[in-house]
């Protein structure tokens, strides 16, 4: 059996589960069974490699003893153990206070976990399934992770868990623009279910990973936060399909929580890849963590704030922000002044509505800039939907590909050679200023639509309207002529 028509029939059997309700759920239980039979997987073979390995799970908990034998517990011991040793004992686990402790990110994972599924029958031919799969299988591990990759996917159109996932396209092309390299330390304060720092792992191994260094490197230099349970444990679990060894990295917290002023330098990163939350609004307080002329309780602008403040100088960053934060005012025009004095805002990629569907409809904007000088001009490239297609959507998404013409264009790593084209254009600093800082720049080679002369139209629809008004008024004499009869 493959692993996606594995895959496929675990959800098969989990949807005869009354208890669990929806995508979402059925995901979520998916992927912290999965996470369990991974961990052990990894644990088994590191007590190979390494002489003083330990679990970070007791040995009554780990997969191999509860879940491994095709005959073990089933029924209601099997939904009672979960229920009342498993989950107990993992939310529970006393962390040794050692760099590296794996019992962190197990306990962060199972922090907030459910286990939504209430027959033991159920669950038994689910825990069978995915014992058929060998993490350890390299070949296996990587087809899981591109199945892994669709069930990410997926949550897309698993209510607002469709927040939680960025296109692939976009954030491969974020992170092939921003080019990160082993040791340069690589946050994401928003990480979802880390799409960003999926796409820097694959990059920086195609590119640069030639020695176990450069890979300890890598591992060493990741950073992520994710405040909601849910994508972190698929975040987490992300982390372990990469063969990433410990991804304790992945704090789940509130990275708007700290005080702003608290961020040291110590806290200062080389590289920032992130889509922040937006549209929505932080609980109360939080905006007293900032700055007066920062506050708000919008998420975007309180992330912009942050990350500004997070890189390092010389550090770059590649930020998903909404149309809103371009040509906002008050609080936005402050933090669009500061960005573009603190860093060289050098790149906006204008992409369509359509690029985040379903879960929204909204105009969003990839920005480029790199700490330690102002902004004397801003590159803009207006991404447009293929020919022949009115727009992105489920059976139609965004591709990597569809961002070819924006890298040929790009000019390199330095940028140089740039040119104005009917999709490219540049605003010099002192002309946003002008504007109040308002970064919503139309593109100035766009054709507008001409919808004629406005005195023509307005008699046309008067002529209409007429016509309209003569046929209801014809059919209101033939329905009272009926009627009389």
């Amino acid at each position: 059996m493959s692993i996606r028509t594995l895959v496929k029939s675990i959800q098969d059997i989990m949807r005869q589960d009354s208890g669990v309700d929806g995508d979402a759920q059925r995901i979520s239980q998916l992927t912290w069974m999965f996470f369990l039979k991974i961990i052990d997987d990894q644990d088994q073979e590191l007590e190979l490699t390494q002489d003083d390995y330990r679990s970070p799970l007791p040995e009554p908990l780990q997969w191999r003893n509860w879940a491994a034998d095709p005959e073990g517990m089933t029924g209601e011991a099997l939904i009672n153990f979960v229920n009342g040793e498993l989950f107990p004992a993992l939310k529970g686990l006393q962390l040794t206070g050692r760099p590296g402790d794996r019992r962190r990110v197990v306990r962060d994972v199972f922090e907030d976990a459910y286990n939504y599924m209430k027959s033991g029958q159920l669950m038994r031919q689910v825990v069978n399934k995915i014992a058929q799969v060998d993490f350890n299988n390299l070949a296996e591990r990587q087809h899981f992770g591109d199945i892994y990759e669709q069930i990410l996917n997926d949550l897309q159109s698993a209510g607002n868990a469709g927040e939680y996932y960025t296109p692939r396209a976009v954030t491969a092309f974020m992170v092939d623009r921003i080019d990160p390299k082993p040791g340069e330390t690589l946050f994401d304060p928003a990480c979802g279910t880390g799409g960003f720092l999926t796409c820097s792992i694959r990059h920086m191994r195609d590119r640069y990973i030639k020695t176990p260094a450069h890979e300890e490197a890598l591992q060493a230099s990741l950073r992520a936060v994710e405040k909601k349970q849910l994508p972190h444990m698929l975040c987490v679990t992300n982390m372990l399909l990469h063969g990433i060894e410990d991804p304790s990295f992945v704090r789940h917290d509130n990275t708007l929580a700290k005080p702003y002023i608290s961020y040291g330098s110590s806290d200062r990163v080389d590289i920032i890849v992130t889509n922040p939350p937006f549209g929505g609004r932080e609980e109360d307080g939080i905006e007293s963590n900032f700055p007066q002329n920062f506050r708000t309780r919008e998420t975007a602008d309180l992330f912009l704030a942050l990350i500004v403040r997070l890189l390092k100088s010389g550090g770059r960053a590649a930020v998903v922000l909404p149309d809103g934060s371009l040509f906002g005012e008050g609080v936005k025009t402050r933090l669009k002044e500061h960005l573009m004095e603190e860093c060289h805002l050098h790149t906006i990629v204008r992409l369509p509505n359509s690029v985040f569907k379903p879960y929204a409809s909204i105009g969003t904007n990839l920005l480029f800039f790199e700490k330690g000088s102002p902004t004397k001009e801003i590159w803009f490239y207006e991404h447009q939907v293929p020919e022949g297609q009115k727009a992105y959507s489920m059976t139609k998404p965004i591709r990597l590909e569809h961002f070819q013409g924006c890298m040929d264009w790009w000019g390199g790593a330095d940028r140089v050679g740039r040119e104005e084209t009917p999709q490219a254009w540049k605003v010099s600093a002192e002309d946003i200023r002008a504007r109040g800082y308002n970064l919503d720049i139309k593109n100035p080679h766009a054709v507008a639509d001409d919808h004629g002369d406005p005195e023509t139209l307005l008699a046309e629809l008067a002529r209409a309207e007429a016509e309209t008004a003569r046929l209801r008024d014809q059919l209101k004499s033939i329905l009272a002529e009926a009627l009389a009869r």
